[in-house]
């Protein structure tokens, strides 16, 4: 499968194009946004930069300082259903070109994407240092009130891997294999073998 390659400003042309399963290697210019950033953003907070286009990763980085400059050592995904309360407003009322974390969201936020053309992008969990190596450059920081990894990182980065799992037409595949799962077992309770040993 061919990856393609996006460019973070994401522009809604572009995004429209992306659909679920699709392999993607992002450059360009991100941010971090764990729960205190989404949860100020979400009740109306003021964001320090535009996040129209901008990836907002699910991300909690450890980070040094390295020669008068910030480095990041590690930067793997949070867990995304945390900010499943928060997503959807923060979407419909900023506008960021996709969102990115590991495991998937819920029905508000799969809404909010298809309402904002918006998509949701899996990164892999476990490839904390690996991820960290495609931060070219921290650009800024903000809302450091939250501390480190609470805070708003803005990032460089080049070539980080992403599948797309949630598009802006409306598909999940989170949703999809949680059906299938529920459909698949239902089916092995089902089994005549089973259903004799009940009796």
């Amino acid at each position: 499968m061919a990856v393609k390659r996006i460019i973070s400003p994401l522009d809604p042309g572009v995004i429209k194009t992306l659909c679920v399963g699709d392999m993607v290697s992002l450059t360009g210019r991100i941010v971090t946004g764990r729960d205190q950033v989404h949860k100020y953003l979400a009740e109306g907070g003021r964001p320090p930069i535009d996040l129209t286009g901008l990836v907002i990763y699910h991300c909690g980085p450890i980070v040094i300082e390295e020669n008068g400059r910030w480095k990041i050592t590690a930067a793997g995904p949070t867990t995304s259903m945390r900010e499943e309360p928060y997503e959807a407003e923060i979407i419909s009322r900023l506008r960021p070109g996709a969102i990115m974390g590991k495991g998937g969201m819920g029905e508000k936020t799969r809404k909010a994407l298809k309402d904002c053309i918006c998509v949701y992008l899996h990164a892999t969990g476990g490839a904390a240092q690996y991820l960290a190596q495609r931060i070219v450059r921290v650009e800024a920081v903000y809302l450091t009130e939250f501390g480190q990894p609470e805070a708003m990182w803005v990032l460089d980065v080049e070539d980080l891997p992403a599948m797309v799992t949630m598009d802006s037409s409306g598909k999940s595949l989170h949703s999809y294999i949680q059906e299938e799962s529920l459909k698949n077992l239902n089916a092995v309770y089902e089994h005549p073998f089973l259903r004799k040993g009940q009796n």
